[in-house]
């Protein structure tokens, strides 16, 4: 209780300050957050729409990272078919790509610190189902998370706050203010600042770099997921971060 006490002291995110609950829930992106991103993504997905025909470049990709796999494909093919086409042949080579893949360094000793401080935690994911399955149970790490929300479970990806969203309905939590999402990326930051969270926390583990991150509104940047229990379980006051005044560097 003294730790979720102390995990009080986060700010808000474009709300008034005032006496706030306890965090009690904490919603992680996947890809860059929690496990390594080495740029295999979107040369899976330029590979297998090249092998359709379909010409995009990486720097076309990399302005949608974070969203839904699904939708980026639909976004540059209009074709049904086809779009359904590439996505299975990028969902199989993802898969055989992700087995080799590591987590971030410190994350799961992160999982277990947060676990034990009372928090509970969520993934969320611009992958869908079969890849965040594949990747979670290879790692073990379903022990650690009240649930985990991918993109196909959402009619709409992120920015959209819904995957946040879902995560709070399946762990129980009906508060906002009691919710932190942590997100590598802007359209990360983008949907927890949508869902109204509590803290919205970017991290530099994935390919957002700090001067990006810093332009979305949020609570705190931090080096990685490593660095969380820290923040949210032992930190003191803070300055509070609004959309107009994003906080001071991290």
């Amino acid at each position: 209780m003294k730790a979720l006490a102390a995990a009080a002291a986060v700010p808000v995110v474009g709300a008034a300050r005032g006496p706030l609950p306890a965090i009690r829930l904490v919603v992680l992106d996947v890809g860059g957050t929690i496990i390594e991103d080495r740029g295999d993504l979107p040369e899976a997905l330029r590979g297998a729409m090249s092998h359709h025909g379909v010409t995009v470049s990486l720097a076309e990709i990399n302005q949608w990272r974070g969203a839904s796999k699904r939708e980026i494909v639909r976004h540059f093919v209009k074709e049904e078919k086809l779009a359904d086409e590439i996505y299975r042949e990028f969902t199989a080579n993802l898969i055989a790509i992700y087995r080799g893949v590591p987590p971030i360094a410190g994350v799961e000793e992160a999982f277990r610190a947060l676990r034990d401080g009372g928090l509970l935690l969520a993934a969320n994911t611009g992958f869908d189902r079969p890849i965040t399955n594949s990747i979670f149970q290879r790692l073990g790490w379903e022990k650690y998370f009240a649930c985990t929300i991918c993109s196909d479970d959402v009619t709409q990806g992120r920015p959209s706050p819904f995957m946040i969203f879902h995560a709070m309905e399946a762990a129980r939590v009906n508060n906002v203010a009691e919710v932190a999402a942590v997100g590598d990326t802007p359209l990360d930051l983008q949907a927890g600042t949508n869902a109204g969270a509590r803290a919205v926390i970017g991290v530099l583990s994935g390919i957002g770099t700090r001067e990006r991150l810093r332009s979305e509104p949020h609570t705190q940047i931090l080096g990685s997921v490593a660095d969380l229990p820290n923040y949210l379980l032992k930190n003191g006051r803070r300055p509070t971060a609004t959309p107009a005044n994003p906080a001071p560097p991290a």
